[in-house]
């Protein structure tokens, strides 16, 4: 393993400020703190900061040698609403709120590589940190998209990073082509003729069509979609009546899909309404659907994901690079990122074994072990795509 030593020697100080982000967890759009937090760093190695983009995003900015070739690393900066269930000492100081992703540890690894290359790199060109707001849910990367992100900061390509835990501390795995999945969320309003539930002949039962929706609904991945093009279609939400002998006016169903490419996203769109509004109109009901696609696939291209191999096996040695990963039913907002600029999105792992546990999980910790690993990624990573002679 080659891991840098010069960030190696700073492994306690990099646990010491990732267990204090991990202490203030703060949800998206409100990292206040923790935006500060790195704003403070970075200004202290020296480099270019810029503040307040897209609300609580930061971006450094370090120039060195002649070249005029930029590129981008990216770090999310938020946590979810999760009450912890740890207690070891760097636990959560906020309730209901904690660091069940790694973005703590993301956003660590990023700032001991850029203490490292702000005191050591040996590049020519120009490297933009970029921490980034609200990845949970709300789209932080597509509103620093929109803000102007690559206008204010050029690049030629952009590179984000997760932690997984199941993959062993000491490996990285990544592949060219979808890695990660749309996620979109739809609500279909049934509304009929309530009454009383005495005289179902009087009325046109919502919970009876929302039912007969429900079912349908898979019919779309089982029967519609060919099964080659992986996706996913989950009900989670059921919401009709509030007393035992009425019948009531409406049902409200929602749920969630994901998918690897636009065009199963268009199909699932169309059948969502198409099945709700001919079993609706069966019944004598109708329906109102809502279908907000959040965030598109995440696809990595093939030669930005190749020069991140390379990084990789630089780092941990090729027989520890995992180059054909199955992707995942996961979504990741870096995704806005690549469809603006060409990029590659790595896994480090984080670990397996007894007591290990996924992410989003209220006994979930980041694994400070890897914190070197990943910070060497992101030093050979630069150094190697701004190498003077490339």
């Amino acid at each position: 393993m080659n891991v840098i030593a010069e960030i190696a020697q700073e492994h306690t100080k990099l646990t010491e400020w990732r267990r204090e982000l991990h202490q203030h967890p703060e949800l998206a759009f409100e990292e206040h703190r923790t935006a500060a937090f790195v704003a403070n760093k970075l200004e202290s190695f020296g480099l270019q900061v810029t503040t307040g983009i897209a609300g609580t995003g930061v971006v450094g900015t370090l120039s060195r040698g002649g070249g005029n070739r930029a590129i981008g690393l990216r770090a999310d900066l938020d946590a979810l609403p999760i009450l912890e269930a740890n207690e070891f000492e760097h636990v959560s100081k906020t309730p209901g709120v904690m660091h069940a992703c790694g973005h703590d540890g993301h956003t660590i690894m990023l700032l001991g590589a850029a203490e490292y290359l702000a005191n050591h790199g040996d590049f020519s060109g120009t490297i933009h940190f970029i921490f980034q707001p609200a990845e949970e849910n709300e789209g932080g990367a597509r509103a620093m998209v929109e803000a102007g992100l690559f206008e204010q900061f050029p690049v030629e390509s952009v590179y984000g990073m997760h932690n997984i835990p199941g993959i062993p501390v000491g490996a990285f795995a990544i592949k060219d082509g979808p890695i990660m999945a749309a996620f979109d969320i739809f609500e279909i309003e049934v509304i009929g003729k309530g009454g009383h539930a005495a005289i179902p002949q009087q009325t046109v039962d919502p919970i009876i069509v929302a039912s007969q929706i429900v079912m349908a609904l898979q019919t779309l991945v089982s029967r519609q979609i060919n099964p080659l093009e992986p996706s996913v279609l989950s009900v989670t939400q059921v919401h009709a009546g509030e007393a035992y002998n009425v019948i009531p006016d409406s049902a409200v169903i929602r749920g969630c899909t994901r998918c690897f490419s636009t065009k199963i996203q268009q199909q699932l769109e169309d059948g969502i309404a198409k099945i709700s509004e001919q079993i609706a109109g069966s019944f004598g009901a109708t329906v109102n659907v809502t279908y907000e696609r959040r965030y598109p696939p995440t696809v990595n291209a093939v030669r930005e994901t190749d020069d991140a191999i390379q990084a990789a096996a630089e780092t941990v040695g090729m027989n520890n690079v995992n180059t054909s990963p199955t992707p995942s039913m996961g979504s990741e907002d870096f995704a806005y990122m690549l469809l603006a600029k060409p990029g590659s999105y790595i896994w480090i792992g984080n670990g397996r074994g007894e007591g290990s546990c996924m992410i989003h999980n209220p006994g979930y910790d980041f694994n400070d072990d890897i914190l070197p690993i990943g910070a060497s990624y992101w030093a050979h990573l630069s150094q190697s795509l701004l190498a003077s002679e490339r």
